[in-house]
């Protein structure tokens, strides 16, 4: 039972190559993204600092960025 898994009629070692490069390919991509965003958001805390509650929520209602978080949150 646990063999005829395995060997899939012949094409265990494709399907296990496939599955195994898939993974490995999304576990890469994913780290290097978490890599990249940490970068790019140590650099924004470095230039502008961080934003304390105060700032955001008066960000949060100008007009213009309403626009963009509804523009946003729609799509």
């Amino acid at each position: 039972m646990i063999n005829e898994i395995i060997f899939m009629n012949g094409y265990g070692l494709y399907v296990l190559l496939a599955f195994s490069f898939t993974l490995f390919s999304f576990t890469g991509l994913y780290v290097l993204t978490k890599i990249q965003y940490n970068k790019e958001k140590d650099k924004f805390v470095a230039k502008f600092g961080a934003l304390n509650p105060e700032k955001a929520n008066s960000a949060k209602l100008q007009r213009i960025n309403k626009e963009i978080l509804s523009n946003a949150s729609s799509n």
